[in-house]
Formats: structure tokens, sequence, C-alpha cells
């Protein structure tokens, strides 16, 4: 069986020093992700944790489906989000995505890092 995915930019490489807009995606009708965030430089000690949320149209709300660890170095970070992975804090979950979803690379300090991000979507 042929598995089909679709990559989608969410964030270009690039130095940033604090929370950018969130990165909002449509899941396309997949059922699962793969996040993949590479921090190519940093500066003293900076600190991005990535949570990857989806948007309940009912509530309007969005809510958390996992949340990264705090990324501190340079190096590649990969979440998963599928239902037929085995779930593990930080790393990944258990669960479907649908609809619209979203990362927000969020800051802590105004330390430097350069990175990028992308969701690798499985059909």
């Amino acid at each position: 069986m042929a598995v089909h995915t679709r990559q989608v930019t969410l964030y270009a490489s690039a130095a940033r020093t604090a929370t950018p807009t969130a990165a909002e995606f449509d899941a396309d009708g997949r059922h699962g992700l793969h996040l993949v965030i590479d921090v190519t430089a940093v500066t003293a000690t900076p600190s991005v944790v990535p949570p990857v949320d989806f948007h309940d149209a009912l509530s309007g709300k969005w809510v958390n489906l996992l949340t990264g660890a705090a990324i501190t170095a340079t190096g590649t970070t990969r979440l998963t989000i599928h239902p037929g992975v085995t779930a593990a804090a930080n790393v990944s979950a258990a669960d479907a995505i649908h609809g619209r979803m979203r990362l927000v690379m969020t800051h802590a300090d105004t330390d430097s890092a350069t990175y990028s991000a992308a969701a690798h979507l499985i059909g």
C-alpha cells in the first residue's frame, strides 16, 4: 500500500529572537504528520518550545495535540502525531490530525535561534 505524503513549509530558515506568528496549515484529509524542526545556529542559550494544536470549530479554540520538549541547541527534532504510533511524552502522540492545524514556536527569551520547520502530512 502506497503512503501519500505532502510537505508544508511552516517556517523558512531564519534567525528568530521572539515567538513568530503561528504557522497554520490544513491537514488536507491526512491523518498523521511528522513535524521536522531543523536548528542550524544558536546564540547564547535560546529555549524554544513547539506546541502542535488543532482548531475546534465549535468552540473556536485551539486544542493541543502534542508539545515538544524545549529546543536549546542545534540539531534536528522530529515530532510525530499518528494513530498508529506509541505515545511518548514530548515526542509523539497516538492521535489523528484533522482540519486546521498550527505550530507555534514559543520562545522563552530573546536569545537567537536559526531554524526551519516543515510538516510532512501522511495520508
